[in-house]
């Protein structure tokens, strides 16, 4: 007898792979046997899952929204599963981490090396996207824990702020006679300026700002990476909105020079969040306490 969690198990490798061959393969079953477990899904829902073609399978619109459901879940049972292992004195187990690619190269690396020489045998697995896209990762079972940009609006997570940091705006040589002295963000949204893409959490903290003090941005450019930002601003194409601690290498060298406003932009942090529902594992506690209390 097929129990009802091995029929969802089943159905979410055939919507992987939109083939029950390869689904039986994977599953170690007879193609017969997964053809049957589909369709007695198909019958106690009363709802039709997969197109049949001759060339595979593919989701229907409601096969989809389960797939949706269903996925996370059996993500979660296999998190579970995971964390259960991983207290034989993380000896074994795996570390699944969401983190963007700028505060990955920034601000992640050297606590990853300080976790990796204290604790060998735990692998890694690191997931990119944006603050918003992890969050949804996150929820979803696909990582433990995320290293974001706050502020986070989600009552479901609980939030570590870790890092501060400061938003501000940089330039070229071809700004340097213009912004030689202090001037207003009224002022600055008459230069040419980089920004960020607008689904990123960076981009909207400074973007909410600015609009509450009446000022609204019309970028020159809307670029998918912080290092862009500076190289776009290096050429002289426009002001960049960046992270100031991620510059440094840039202002340093003299490949840029910071805007000096007369207001500056609020701090904010990065930060460590993970759900609240769903206990750590010891690896992703030991990760978080390394954040929290070790300086790198």
């Amino acid at each position: 007898m097929v129990s009802k969690l091995d029929l969802y198990k089943i159905f979410c490798k055939v919507g992987k792979s939109e083939s029950f061959s390869k689904a039986a393969k994977d599953l170690y079953m007879t193609q017969p046997a997964v053809s049957q477990a589909i369709m007695q899904l198909e019958r106690e829902l009363d709802t039709r899952l997969f197109y049949r073609t001759p060339k595979g399978v593919s989701l229907t619109n409601e096969g989809s929204l389960l797939f949706e459901y269903a996925n996370s879940a059996i993500n979660l049972i296999h998190a579970g599963e995971e964390k259960i292992l991983e207290f034989k004195n993380l000896t074994m187990g795996e570390l699944k981490i969401g983190v963007g690619d700028t505060i990955s190269r920034y601000f992640l690396l050297p606590y990853l090396e300080a976790f990796h020489t204290r604790y060998p045998n735990i692998k890694f697995t690191i997931v990119n996207g944006t603050t918003v896209e992890l969050c949804s990762i996150l929820k979803s079972g696909g990582v433990d824990i995320a290293v974001c940009n706050f502020p986070i609006d989600d009552p479901t997570l609980e939030l570590r702020p870790c890092f501060d940091i400061q938003d501000t705006f940089v330039y070229g040589e071809r700004f340097k006679k213009i912004l030689a002295k202090p001037l207003s963000l009224h002022e600055l949204v008459k230069l040419p300026l980089i920004f960020l893409e607008s689904k990123s959490n960076s981009r909207k903290y400074v973007e909410d700002y600015m609009i509450s003090k009446g000022i609204k941005i019309s970028p020159e450019f809307e670029l998918g990476s912080h290092d862009l930002l500076l190289e776009f601003a290096k050429i002289n194409l426009g002001i960049a909105c960046v992270t100031k601690e991620f510059s440094q290498e840039y202002l340093n060298k003299g490949l840029l020079y910071e805007v000096q406003l007369i207001e500056e932009i609020p701090t904010r942090s990065i930060g460590v969040c993970f759900l609240k529902s769903v206990p750590l594992s010891r690896a992703s506690k030991k990760f978080v306490e390394i954040i929290e209390n070790i300086q790198v």
